[in-house]
């Protein structure tokens, strides 16, 4: 039988997948993060808009480790990583797979900008790791990725690059689409950059200003147009915490979105954490971004569709 020649021609960027994932785990655990497992299968998401999770036997499987994460934060544990696999109902593109994998970590006592400055450190440091100076192209497009990465608000992104301000974006609902049209585009070329200071209304789980409560205290990393990351200083205040989800899930079934139980126990532990901050980064991306790969397909084994 003929060897199947899609996956003989991942080799190559295979090879580099799995050194940059050892180099990943070097990089957090000599700083003194500790490797966690949590479970897949959750009785109860996080409700976001735009993020749909995937049943599994009455529970769903999960589309980010964070919830339990932060239990653990909330339980005295001060530094973690997760590298695990993620589930979202319906993605598929070049960008996107419904299963996928994500590098997560917190820190406890930490904030928003010191997580930029770690991932700043670690994308450098996984470049170097596989044998990639701190000049890379990706997709035609040069980057320098030596230390002092810029980082933009986003109502300075929008001044730039888009015809209105954040707030009248959001009025008008086009927010996320004006984003991904109009900004993230201009993003991470020639340098890697951070979009930071999220309108209160797409904070997530992050934590607002003190000085500015009209925005949160998150992030995402561009690098070449492409996002790799999304980062906050956590939201510690439980009543707060509980108002947005159901804020969110009451958005999402006006959608017609399959309802989500609230994920009360992690609500019940929240106000047990310290100020801490977190982040999530794309591994498949990351990939994608050093072996110069135009599709995330080239950086899995298997595709959805070769199963």
């Amino acid at each position: 039988m003929d060897p199947n020649w899609r996956l003989v021609g991942r080799r190559g960027a295979l090879l580099k997948r799995a050194a940059i994932i050892q180099s990943i785990r070097a990089f957090l655990t000599e700083r003194g993060f500790m490797e966690v497992e949590t479970p897949h299968r959750i009785p109860a998401p996080a409700p976001e808009s735009h993020i749909d999770a995937i049943l599994a036997d009455g529970w769903f499987l999960h589309t980010s480790p964070e919830l339990c994460m932060k239990r653990l934060l909330a339980a005295g544990y001060d530094r973690l990583f997760q590298l695990c696999r993620c589930w979202r109902e319906g993605e598929r593109g070049s960008l996107h797979l419904p299963e996928f994998t994500i590098l997560e970590w917190y820190r406890a006592g930490g904030d928003y900008q010191d997580l930029m400055e770690d991932c700043e450190a670690l994308v450098i440091h996984v470049a170097h790791a596989v044998g990639l100076k701190d000049q890379i192209v990706y997709q035609g497009k040069s980057v320098d990725l030596a230390r002092g990465w810029p980082r933009l608000s986003v109502s300075r992104a929008f001044a730039q690059h888009a015809q209105m301000t954040p707030e009248q974006a959001l009025q008008r609902g086009e927010f996320d689409a004006i984003i991904a049209a109009q900004i993230e585009p201009h993003l991470g070329l020639g340098q890697p950059t951070f979009l930071h200071d999220y309108p209160a209304e797409r904070g997530s789980l992050a934590r607002l200003r003190v000085d500015d409560p009209g925005v949160a205290e998150r992030f995402e990393l561009y690098i070449a147009g492409l996002e790799l990351a999304n980062g906050f200083s956590e939201l510690v205040d439980a009543e707060e915490q509980r108002a947005r989800f159901e804020r969110e899930e009451s958005f999402r079934r006006s959608q017609g979105k399959r309802p989500y139980p609230t994920a009360e126990r992690f609500l019940q532990e929240l106000a047990n954490m310290t100020p801490s901050a977190g982040i999530a980064l794309g591994v498949d991306r990351l990939v994608m971004l050093l072996v110069d790969a135009s599709t995330i397909d080239e950086v899995v084994a298997f595709t959805p569709e070769e199963l």
